[in-house]
């Protein structure tokens, strides 16, 4: 099940790609490229407490799910996609 602060990466109409909590409605942030969006989704996810991450592509299929650790977790997840 996945919590509140979990965020998803995706592509808006617009072309641009957004940064977003999986309980808003709006955006966090937004970028022009992909990776930029990925890299601030995972210093979000970082700063509250490690969360999950999913990257949905272009066609709006997931393309990857990542688990990001807290800042300061002694024993992170031990993570085999990256």
């Amino acid at each position: 099940m996945s919590k509140p602060q979990d965020r998803t990466v995706s592509r808006r109409d617009d072309g641009t790609w957004q940064n977003k909590r999986q309980d808003a409605e709006r955006a966090s942030s937004v970028h022009t490229t992909q990776s930029e969006a990925q890299e601030a989704a995972r210093r979000m996810l970082g700063n509250q407490g490690g969360g999950e991450l999913t990257t949905m592509g272009v066609k709006g299929k997931i393309v990857s799910k990542d688990t990001i650790k807290p800042g300061n977790d002694p024993n992170p997840p031990r993570d085999t996609e990256h």
